[in-house]
């Protein structure tokens, strides 16, 4: 499960301990940790911390996580990659950060046609989704791009920083 996924631009990387430095970078950045659910790191530990807690996901193939590199600058840009995998429903669920230095140039849409291609190719998956905040408008035009269709909003679905939280469904099936 755990391959590189080459893009045009872009390299898919297994998640490894070596990335911690530069993760915990994005990490900690409060512009990028908006729409995620955890705070910003204020440590580079706990970015260690939270490559091993994804490994061992991996490892037991309920995740599977990669660091984005980019392919001419060999520059870390973010991670990516399956937040949750259902094997028996053969559904995965996704989720992908970058460095603001990469916003807005079609990097995040170029991991998710990564993503949704080793998901239905490799990974057997009939579905992939994604769940984003209604605010996080540059993620929905991500996902749409790569024609995600929105399917509804789980109300107050998740605790994210202290407050309850809505997150809008979009979801992608193989034979879309």
């Amino acid at each position: 499960m755990g391959q590189s996924l080459q893009g045009e631009r872009i390299c898919l990387i297994p998640i490894q301990l070596a990335h911690a430095p530069e993760l915990f970078k994005i990490w900690s950045n409060p512009k990028i940790t908006e729409f995620m659910n955890i705070d910003p790191f204020c440590d580079e530990k706990q970015a260690g911390e939270m490559i091993v807690y994804l490994k061992n996901l991996a490892k037991e193939q309920k995740a599977l996580r990669y660091t984005i590199f980019h392919k001419d600058q060999a520059k870390i840009m973010g991670s990516c990659g399956f937040n949750q995998i259902d094997t028996h429903n053969q559904h995965g669920e996704i989720g992908y950060e970058l460095d603001e230095a990469f916003w807005r140039q079609g990097y995040g849409s170029e991991v998710v046609e990564q993503l949704v291609n080793h998901g239905f190719s490799h990974l057997h998956m009939v579905r992939i989704s994604a769940k984003v905040e209604a605010a996080n408008k540059a993620s929905i035009h991500v996902l749409e791009k790569n024609c995600f269709q929105y399917e509804g909003t789980l109300r107050k679905a998740e605790k994210s920083k202290g407050t309850f939280i809505d997150l809008c469904i979009y979801a992608r099936l193989k034979h879309d």
